[in-house]
Formats: C-alpha cells, structure tokens, sequence
C-alpha cells in the first residue's frame, strides 16, 4: 500500500510544480530538473492572451450570437442610410420653401409698391378702394393671377410637333401614295378600246370636273398597255389632290356649312389677333368639335377613303383598264377588296395630320398643299417632277407628291412696322407634273 501511495504523492508534486512554472512571469525551463523539463505540459494562461484573440475564440464557440450581432450591425446601418436620404430630401424641400418664400415676398413687396403709387395718384375721394386693397391684397393677387393664367392660354407658343416631324409626315404619306398608284398600275391590264363605253363616258365626266381636262386628255388619248406610267402619275395626282382638299376645310367630315362659318372666323381672327391667340382658339374649337361628336373621326376617315376608291376607279376606267364589275380593280368594291389595308394606312395619316396642325401646332399655322390643275408652273414655289429630264414647259397636269408650307403672324415690332406681317415659307415644294411630260414618255 505505501509504495502505492507514494507514487500518486510523487505525481502530484510533479503536476503542482508544472502548473507553478509555467504560470511564474520568471519561470525558466532551465531551472528545473531535465525530467521535469521533458514533461512539462504547455498551459494557457488566459490574462496572457490576447483579447481580440478570446474574442475570436468565444466567437468560434457561440456562432449565433455572431450572426445576430452582425444582423443587428447591417440593420443600424440601412437605417442610417434611410435616414441620410430622408434628411437631404428635407433639405431640397427647405431650400424650395424659402425660395418660394422669398418670390412670395417680392411679389408682395412689388404689390406695395403698387398700392403707394395707386394712393399717391388717386384724390382723397377715391381712398375707399384703397382701403379695398390694404384690407384684401389676397383677394387682388388671385384676381390678377387668374387674369394672367387665362391670358397665357391664348398667348402659348408650345408646340407639341415640330416642323422636321411634320415634314417627315408628309414624306411617309407621299411614300405611301407611290406605292398604291404602283401596285394598282402593275395590276391592271389595259386596251385602247374601251369594255364598257357608258361606264368610261361617266367616269370620263366625273373626273374632268375633279381634275381637269389635262388629265382625261393624257389617259383616254394614249394606249397604256407598254408603259402604263402616266396612269400611275394620274392615280398619285388623284390621291394627292383628294387628300389635300379634305385637309383644306377647318374639320374634316364637319357638315360643308358650318364648316365654312368656322373657317371665316378663324381667317377674320387669324388677321386680326397675334398668332398664339388664333391658334388657340382654332385648337380648342377642333377639339371640341371632337369631343361633341366622338364619332367624327371615324366618319371622316371612311368617307375620305370611299372617295379615293370612287375617283382611283374612275381614272382606271378612262385608262381602258380591261373588265368591270365587283370583281375588277376598275371598281371601287375591287380596289377596296385588294387595297383595303393600303387605303386605311393613307387615310389615318392624313387624320393624324389634321389634328396634328388644327391642335398641336400654336407657333405657326401648317397648309398641306397641292397644285391645282391649269396654274402656272413656279419653280420657286413647286417643283417639276421630270424637270431633271429636260425643259419644264407647258401648264400643270396634276400633282404627284403633297407639299407643306406654313404661315407666322408676325407682330409690328418683329416685322420692324407698325402693322402685322405674315410670313409664309415653303417647307417642302409639292411635286407637279406638266404638259412636257408627254415628251419623256413613249408615245405608243
């Protein structure tokens, strides 16, 4: 038993002395036996370690106080964040108080002003509405602001267009005219002798009337079947003329009379108002024309496009297009079966136009244009379509491709008079074609 004993004393004393030594701050390895030294068991000493490194280690041994901690961390953040956004948004709003503010009180310093020179010129008799005006300045500021506001509703110059978009306008409407007379040309076969000569002696009339001689001259004196390309510029002349007397009147598919009481007020208001004022007034009677009869654009539309299809027929026919009847695209049914898709693309940009320079347009006033058959040609003001083939001579056939021109209202003191001047400017020449045409063309 006691040799026993003496050993479990024996190891006892070796631990307490390795525990002593190594957390003595003048502990050396040397000082001890070389026994004790070959078993001397490394021990931490927690007041020696480094306390990021304890921290590191609770860390590791509680990781999801970690996590919220770091949770809590990002949520502080994201609220100051907020709350930085929050402050500068009150700021902006503060500075645009006090500027608001400070305008405030110069329109009423000025407004004082003016009640000092008010008192000052007015008779003793007449300090009743000055008190007026002492005792309810407010009162006088919305008068005048409301007379202001409903003086700058007819004097705006805002347009919602501007003059490259209507041009470009007028450049795809001309380009989808082409492209019709082509393909309905390209279509057709034609013979000198007529298939039905009631038919053609009618169409003959009507379209005399509609476009002139000229043009019933070129169609049934010539034989188309080789070069069918003065037909193809009597369809584009057709179209073109239709589309510009619709978009003449003041609404389209407005009743003939009262459109024609709307258009003399707006050429009487027009000569005697500033620009804006007669702009305004023209877009706000347009609009609501539209709003009382929703369903005019519509009407107008189908109506413009059933007049194309009647007179685009009527020219087929003089033309000696082969056939007739529902079937035969010398018939409005034919060319509205085949063109149907065509025709309603025409008709809505030329809508569009309208309400575009009756409504959108207060800077100027925008005339779609086309040469009336018989004028004189004017290089200066239109534009020979085969004049790059030779000499423009003769008188105007038909027109081939619209125009645009617009005309400004200018006041005395920009005409440099003392009367209103109005401008007028060519935007874009309309295309003509004229009676020397006939020399470029095979006489077949």
């Amino acid at each position: 038993m006691l040799p026993v004993a003496n050993l479990h004393l024996k190891e006892l004393a070796s631990a307490t002395v390795e525990f002593f030594a190594l957390r003595t701050p003048t502990y050396r390895p040397q000082d001890l036996e070389e026994d004790q030294r070959l078993t001397l068991t490394p021990v931490h000493d927690p007041e020696r370690v480094p306390l990021r490194q304890r921290l590191d280690e609770a860390t590791c041994r509680q990781p999801g106080l970690s996590l919220n901690m770091k949770r809590d961390t990002d949520e502080t953040r994201r609220e100051l964040t907020r709350t930085h956004a929050e402050m500068m948004k009150l700021q902006e709003r503060c500075k645009l108080l006090e500027k608001t503010l400070f305008e405030t009180r110069e329109m009423l310093k000025a407004r004082d002003q003016e009640i000092e020179k008010l008192r000052g010129s007015q008779p003793d008799a007449d300090d009743e509405p000055d008190r007026r005006l002492d005792e309810n300045p407010g009162s006088i500021l919305d008068e005048n602001r409301a007379l202001s506001k409903t003086t700058e509703v007819f004097m705006t110059r805002t347009d919602s267009w501007s003059g490259a978009q209507v041009v470009q306008a007028i450049h795809d409407l001309n380009s989808e005219i082409l492209q019709f007379s082509a393909a309905a040309t390209d279509l057709c076969s034609f013979a000198k002798t007529a298939t039905s000569p009631k038919l053609v002696s009618q169409a003959t009339q009507d379209t005399a009337s509609r476009l002139g001689p000229s043009v019933v001259r070129i169609l049934s004196g010539r034989d188309h079947s080789q070069d069918p390309i003065l037909v193809q510029l009597a369809l584009q002349g057709c179209i073109s003329t239709c589309i510009a007397r619709a978009l003449s009147v003041f609404c389209m598919g407005f009743p003939t009379k009262a459109d024609a009481v709307l258009t003399q007020i707006y050429s009487h208001m027009y000569a005697a108002e500033p620009q804006p004022t007669s702009s305004k007034w023209r877009a706000l009677t347009h609009r609501h024309i539209h709003t009382m009869y929703p369903y005019l654009s519509d009407y107008s539309s189908n109506e413009l496009a059933e007049t194309m299809y009647r007179w685009s027929a009527d020219i087929l026919l003089v033309a000696g297009c082969q056939g007739y009847g529902k079937g035969s695209l010398a018939s409005r049914e034919g060319l509205k079966t085949r063109f149907g898709e065509q025709v309603r693309r025409i008709t809505k940009t030329a809508c569009k136009l309208a309400q575009v320079t009756k409504e959108e347009i207060m800077s100027t006033c925008f005339e779609i244009i086309a040469v009336e058959h018989g004028d004189s040609f004017d290089s200066h003001r239109m534009f020979d379509s085969f004049g790059e083939y030779g000499m423009s001579r003769g008188a105007i056939i038909t027109t081939t491709e619209l125009g645009l021109r617009c005309r400004t209202r200018k006041s005395g003191e920009a005409s440099g008079t003392d009367d209103p001047a109005t401008e007028i400017r060519m935007l874009m020449p309309p295309k003509v074609v004229l009676d020397s045409v006939l020399d470029f063309v095979d006489p077949r």
